[in-house]
């Protein structure tokens, strides 16, 4: 079984040390075995903030970790950096894979890097990841929950958020839920949501996790997907705990996906 916490949006420089320290309750109550960082760990890409992200990630001690670059990870206000090395700060502190891969029993969990260091904040997916992701989907085993996430939206609810949807997002979604995806994990825009799509698949947004950078009316999350053994074998478990007066993460809402263990 597979206990996935989605973290998002951090934004160590921003990040608020009561929610660490909720944070880390909340890690000691749930015990997940799975890490995502679904971008935007850092405000400005400086490395004092990768290293305190990198930090947070060590004392939380949780078995699995898979990081994704958001368009905040990339230098801003350097632009040599920004052209020539824009993931350097990054890959000090979570390694070489900007597309990380993690095979489990009950999961297969791929992620995109759709980070463009010519592009201020809005992603982009080429026809060649797309491509890469679906011959990857179509090699899942029975029984995997297949999961893609990306930083940048694939579906939105808001029409302000339009703007926000990746580039190429139709086009990801046709194939990818077409090679075998049951649900898609984003971040990017604070908010909280979780959808059904067309051919039977699912979008989990989460909000920020720890920043001050709070979006009105959307509280700091995170997402805890429970699959496999953990989801009673019937389906997922998508479930969005909130950062509530009190200094808690609570439980807010859990749905029930009825995609395949089958």
């Amino acid at each position: 079984m597979s206990v996935l916490l989605q973290l998002s949006d951090p934004h160590f420089g921003t990040e608020q040390p009561a929610l660490i320290e909720a944070l880390h309750a909340l890690v000691a109550s749930q015990r997940p075995d799975v890490l995502l960082l679904s971008g935007d760990i850092t405000q400005r890409a400086r490395r004092a903030q990768f290293a305190a992200a990198r930090a947070l990630v060590d004392s939380l001690n949780i078995p699995h970790c898979l990081a994704l670059p958001g368009n905040h990870d990339i230098p801003l206000f350097n632009p040599l950096a920004r052209l020539c090395w824009p993931y350097a700060n990054y890959l000090g502190a979570f390694g070489p894979e900007l597309e990380p891969v993690l095979e489990r029993d009950d999961l297969l969990l791929i992620g995109v890097n759709t980070t463009r260091p010519w592009r201020h904040k809005h992603g982009e997916v080429s026809a060649e990841q797309i491509a890469a992701v679906a011959q990857r989907l179509q090699q899942a085993r029975r029984g995997q929950l297949c999961v893609v996430v990306t930083h940048q939206p694939l579906h939105v609810i808001a029409a302000r958020d339009r703007r926000n949807l990746l580039r190429g997002h139709a086009e990801a979604l046709a194939s990818w839920t077409a090679a075998g995806a049951q649900l898609f994990l984003g971040g990017h825009i604070h908010l909280p949501y979780v959808r059904a799509l067309p051919g039977g698949s699912w979008v989990a947004q989460a909000g920020t996790g720890l920043s001050r950078r709070v979006r009105a009316g959307a509280p700091n999350s995170v997402n805890l997907i429970r699959c496999g053994a953990a989801a009673d074998d019937q389906g997922c478990l998508v479930e969005q705990w909130d950062c509530l007066p009190g200094g808690r993460f609570t439980l807010l809402r859990q749905t029930r996906l009825p995609v395949g263990s089958d």
